[in-house]
């Protein structure tokens, strides 16, 4: 049973992976250690808001949620608001959770459960990356404490998402991307090459819509900014629900399809900046980085079906 850490910007995708999360746990297929959010969608402290309301719809009342870095390491913040509300959750202006974040910070929390469980942990990381960069910074020994860093982030194949090459999660700190990519960590890499071919659509949106429980309906009214955000990208009813697919190759990896390669990050092109670059080449590698396994795809079939079953259980 995979034991989760899970580091988020709760917004709407994230608040669906929530759920999807909710539904392993209480399922017993899955552990939920803890929630660090960070600047992304929302800031952070908004965020862990969302996250408890989300685990508390969810039934999950005894999940630690921490709150975590509120800007990038070396450049401006930013928000999605456009794609998630002002709220982050589709400005549905929800009332406040009735738990409170912890006190301590969640890159000190990253460093310290990995500590007390050494070897045990998959650090599951759906937002930007400056909690875990920070935790690195902290503790040099983390590495060889996680179990697994699995990250939904990055572009290769497949145009970015914020900028014409940058994905939104790795140009919101490409510093602290990079440094997680260096870090002599097992990981696996969730990019948009992956997850915009799980893009749901008419048939699923209508069979959550069609479900009654208090459940759906929180899914289907946040979805409903969210689609209607990316509609015009797409060009039909729909969205993508990122994070949930990198949850998803968290606990079951068979669902994937992958290639391993070196991951660097560049931080200095003016056109460029937060995207993800990989040698493809078919030359011997010479980049000394430990390997990243990559996903370039997955069965969305089974991402469908399983996700939409798993907010339709609580």
């Amino acid at each position: 049973m995979a034991a989760l850490l899970l580091d988020c910007d709760t917004g709407i995708d994230d608040a669906v992976t929530l759920l999807y999360l909710a539904s392993l746990v209480r399922a017993g297929e899955a552990e939920l250690v803890g929630v660090g959010t960070v600047h992304g969608n929302i800031d952070p402290h908004t965020a862990a808001l969302n996250s408890l309301r989300v685990l508390e719809l969810a039934g999950l009342h005894d999940v630690p949620v921490a709150v975590g870095a509120a800007r990038p390491m070396a450049q401006d913040v930013h928000y999605a608001l456009d794609w998630h509300g002002t709220d982050g959750l589709g400005d549905t202006g929800l009332p406040d959770p009735a738990g409170s974040p912890v006190d301590e910070a969640a890159a000190a929390r990253i460093v310290r459960l990995a500590r007390s469980r050494p070897g045990e942990l998959t650090l599951l990381a759906t937002g930007p990356l400056t909690n875990l960069g920070t935790a690195l910074l902290l503790d040099p020994e983390l590495p060889a404490l996680v179990r697994e860093v699995v990250i939904m982030g990055g572009a290769f194949d497949h145009p970015g998402n914020v900028t014409t090459h940058a994905e939104a999660n790795i140009w919101h700190d490409p510093e602290a991307a990079d440094l997680v990519f260096a870090a002599d960590w097992p990981m696996v890499l969730v990019p948009l090459d992956a997850t915009h071919p799980t893009a749901v659509g008419d048939a699923w949106l209508d069979r959550l819509a069609a479900h009654d429980s208090e459940t759906a309906r929180f899914a289907a009214k946040i979805l409903d900014f969210y689609v209607a955000a990316y509609t015009p990208t797409l060009k039909r009813r729909g969205a993508v629900i990122h994070d949930a697919l990198a949850a998803m190759l968290a606990v079951d990896p068979g669902v994937g399809e992958y290639v391993e390669r070196p991951v660097r990050v560049e931080l200095r092109g003016e056109l460029t900046r937060g995207t993800t670059v990989w040698d493809a080449r078919s030359l011997p590698a010479e980049d000394d980085r430990r390997p990243v396994k990559v996903a370039v795809g997955c069965d969305a079939a089974v991402f469908h079906e399983r996700l939409l079953a798993s907010i339709l259980s609580l």
